[in-house]
C-alpha cells in the first residue's frame, strides 16, 4: 500500500472521528434539548425563576427565593417548604400546550378566563419582565384546563396538573417546621407548666442538669425525646389568624423556651402551647415570632416534661457497664464475689467456680437499668435513716476506681398508691428513691443462680467427629464423613439425618441443669443412674472421648443426668432431653 493511500485514509479516519465527536457531544446535546422544549408554554429553566405569586379569589401567595429555600411574602410572612414550591415551580416553568383551542376569543368568560380561576406571575432572572398565565376552567373531559398568556389572544389547553398546582392552598407552601433549631447546639430550656416553672442546662453534650428550683441531675433520655420530636415536629395545619388567643387555650399557655449556643452569641426560640383536641389529635401551638397558631401532633405535647419530678434522672446507679471488674452481692442467698477474667467471670466466693456469662450479664444489665419510681429524700443524710439495715447491697468496683459504688435495697414498709415497693440508694450519696418491690428478688443473687450450669464439657460441634447412643437395648453409631456430613455406622451402615445429629450435639452443648440433687453422687439408684436409661458419649478427632451423659430416673418435670466422669448428680428439666430420647428413631436416615 503506497504512502498516499494510507495518507488518504488517515485523513478520511480523522474525518469522521471528529464527526463522531461532533454529533455525540455537540448535536446529539443540542437535539435533545430542543426535543425537551418542545411544545413548551415557555422556554426557561426552574432554576431560574427568583420568584412566583398566584393571585386567586380567596387570596394571594407570594413567594421568593432566598439562599437555602424560599421564603413566603403572602398570605402571611413565614419560611416556605421547598419540597412542594419547587415540585409546583417546575411543573409550570416545563407546561406544554396540547392545543389552541382559539386563535382570538370573543368572550374569554366562555373558557373561565374573565375573571381567571387564577393569574400566575412568574420573575425570571435575565428577563426584565415577568411572564404571566391566566388558569381558567377545566375542559368538558376535565383532562384540561383553558390558559392564556400574556398579552397573547389565544386560549391554549394545559394538562389539568396545571390546575390543581395553581389550586393548591397556602398552606402547602408554608414551612411546616414547628420550631427550626439545632438540637446539638441547645445549652438550656426554660419550661413554665401547669404554673411551675424549672429551668435545666446542658453541662455537657447528652448530660443535663436541673438548676431551678433545686439541683437534680436531669433525665438525659427524656430530654433528649423531646428536643428529637420537637426538631422534627411538622404542623398539621394552620389556623385562620384574628382568632381570641382563649379559643386555642393559648390564653394562659404553657411555654418551652431553648437557649442556642453560650455567651454573647446565645439567643432564644419560644413555644406557647394551648389545649390539645383529642379528635386531631393534635395541640395548639404559637412561636413568639407572631407567626400564628398552628395544629401541632399531639405527641409533642406528651413528652413535653411536666414537672420536677418527671424530669428528674431516674437512674439509680449510674455506671459504666463495660468498666465493671468485680461485683459482690450480699442477700439472704449468701455472699458471692465475682471478678472479670479477661472477657469473662469467674466466682472468688464462697468457693472458686465458674461464672454462667449470661446470669452474670443479666444482674449487671438489671442495675445498670434499675430506674426510680420516686423519691423520699434528697440528701445522703438520710441514706442512713432508710437503709440502716438493707436486705440486699451490691458493690461494683470499675476499672481505675479506687472504691466501688455501693447500692443497698430493702422493701418498703408502706404501699405507695397500694402497690409494693422498695427502698433504694447509693451509699453516702443521694436520693433515696422508690423503686418496683421486685427488685430485691430481681437482684438477690447467690453462687447458686450466677454460676456456669452447663453440664457436659466445653466443645464446638465442628469439633465432633463421633456420638454414641445407648439405651433401650440399642445402639447408634453415627461418624462424621465429611464438613457437615454424618453416616450411620452401628448397627449397620448407612445414611444418617445431619439436621437430627446437628440437633442432639446443640442439645448437649446448651443443657443446663436445675438443681443440683446430689454434690457427692450418693445414692445412684435412687436417681436412677445406677442403670441409665440412655447413655450419650461424644468424641473428637483422634477419638479422644469429650464425654459421656447417663440419663437417669425422671420424675415430674424434671429428669436426672450426670457425666460418667464426675459424681455430681444433676436435675435438669424433662422437656430439654426431647432430641436425646428420639435420637435412635429419627437420625437414621
Amino acid at each position: 500500500m503506497s504512502w498516499k493511500t494510507i495518507a488518504v485514509l488517515l485523513i478520511l479516519a480523522l474525518g469522521l472521528g471528529g464527526y463522531f465527536y461532533y454529533d455525540t457531544y455537540w448535536l446529539v446535546p443540542a437535539r435533545e434539548k430542543a426535543e425537551s422544549v418542545k411544545g413548551r408554554l415557555w422556554t426557561l429553566e426552574p432554576k431560574d425563576v427568583e420568584a412566583v405569586s398566584i393571585k386567586r379569589a380567596s387570596d394571594t401567595i407570594r413567594l421568593k427565593r432566598v439562599e437555602g429555600g424560599w421564603e413566603m411574602l403572602e398570605p402571611v410572612a413565614a419560611r416556605g417548604d421547598r419540597g412542594p414550591i419547587d415540585e409546583v415551580i417546575t411543573s409550570l416553568a416545563t407546561a406544554r400546550v396540547d392545543r389552541e383551542v382559539a386563535a382570538n376569543p370573543a368572550k374569554l368568560a366562555e373558557f373561565g378566563l374573565a375573571p381567571a380561576a387564577a393569574e400566575v406571575r412568574i420573575e425570571v432572572k435575565g428577563r426584565p419582565e415577568p411572564l404571566t398565565l391566566l388558569v381558567g376552567a377545566k375542559s368538558p373531559t376535565g383532562a384540561w384546563v383553558y390558559a392564556k398568556e400574556g398579552a397573547k389572544p389565544a386560549v391554549v389547553t394545559l394538562s389539568e396538573v396545571t390546575a390543581r398546582d395553581v389550586e393548591r392552598p397556602a398552606g402547602d407552601f408554608r414551612d411546616k417546621t414547628i420550631m427550626a433549631f439545632d438540637r446539638k447546639a441547645v445549652t438550656g430550656i426554660d419550661l413554665e407548666v401547669d404554673g411551675q416553672s424549672f429551668s435545666i442546662v446542658a453541662d455537657e453534650p447528652g448530660k443535663w442538669r436541673i438548676v431551678r428550683p433545686s439541683v437534680y441531675r436531669a433525665d438525659a433520655d427524656m430530654v433528649a425525646d423531646f428536643l428529637d420530636k420537637l426538631e422534627s415536629a411538622k404542623a398539621k395545619e394552620f389556623l385562620p389568624a384574628g382568632a381570641p388567643p382563649a379559643q386555642y387555650g393559648l390564653d394562659k399557655p404553657s411555654r418551652v423556651t431553648l437557649w442556642i449556643g453560650k455567651d454573647k452569641d446565645r439567643s432564644s426560640k419560644a413555644l406557647s402551647f394551648g389545649k390539645t383536641d383529642p379528635a386531631k389529635q393534635g395541640v395548639y401551638v404559637t412561636r413568639a415570632d407572631g407567626s400564628g397558631v398552628m395544629l401541632a401532633p399531639d405527641e409533642v405535647w406528651k413528652v413535653v416534661p411536666k414537672t420536677v419530678a418527671a424530669l428528674r434522672d431516674k437512674v439509680v446507679v449510674p455506671y459504666a457497664y463495660d468498666k465493671a471488674n468485680r461485683v459482690e452481692v450480699e442477700s439472704a442467698r449468701g455472699t458471692v464475689r465475682l471478678e472479670k477474667d479477661g472477657a469473662t467471670w469467674k466466682i472468688t466466693a464462697p468457693e472458686a467456680l465458674k461464672a454462667d456469662a449470661g446470669a452474670v450479664s443479666n444482674l449487671l444489665w438489671k442495675i445498670r437499668d434499675l430506674r426510680a419510681t420516686g423519691f423520699l429524700s434528697d440528701g445522703p443524710a438520710d441514706v442512713a435513716r432508710y437503709l440502716a439495715k438493707p436486705e440486699v447491697t451490691i458493690r461494683i468496683w470499675e476499672e481505675g476506681a479506687a472504691e466501688p459504688k455501693t447500692l443497698l435495697l430493702r422493701a418498703f414498709s408502706e404501699k405507695p398508691g397500694g402497690t409494693p415497693a422498695a427502698v433504694a440508694a447509693v451509699a453516702g450519696q443521694g436520693p433515696v428513691m422508690l423503686v418496683e418491690a421486685k427488685t430485691l428478688d430481681d437482684l438477690s443473687r447467690g453462687a447458686t443462680d450466677l454460676r456456669d450450669r452447663s453440664i457436659f464439657p466445653a466443645f464446638e460441634p465442628v469439633d465432633v467427629k463421633r456420638a454414641r447412643i445407648t439405651g433401650g437395648g440399642k445402639v447408634l453409631v453415627v461418624d462424621r464423613s465429611g464438613e457437615n456430613e454424618w453416616k450411620v455406622v452401628e448397627p449397620s451402615r448407612g445414611p444418617a439425618k445431619e439436621v437430627k445429629v446437628a440437633d442432639l450435639l446443640m442439645t448437649l452443648k446448651s443443657l443446663r441443669w436445675k438443681d443440683i440433687a446430689s454434690a457427692k453422687g450418693d445414692d445412684a439408684p435412687h436417681f436412677g443412674l445406677d442403670r441409665p436409661e440412655f447413655e450419650v458419649s461424644l468424641a473428637k478427632t483422634g477419638d479422644a472421648e469429650l464425654g459421656t451423659l447417663l440419663i437417669g430416673k425422671r420424675q415430674g418435670d424434671v429428669t436426672y443426668v450426670k457425666l460418667k466422669s464426675g459424681p455430681v448428680i444433676y436435675a435438669v428439666e424433662d422437656k430439654l432431653l426431647g432430641d436425646l430420647r428420639k435420637a435412635h428413631s429419627e437420625i437414621p436416615g
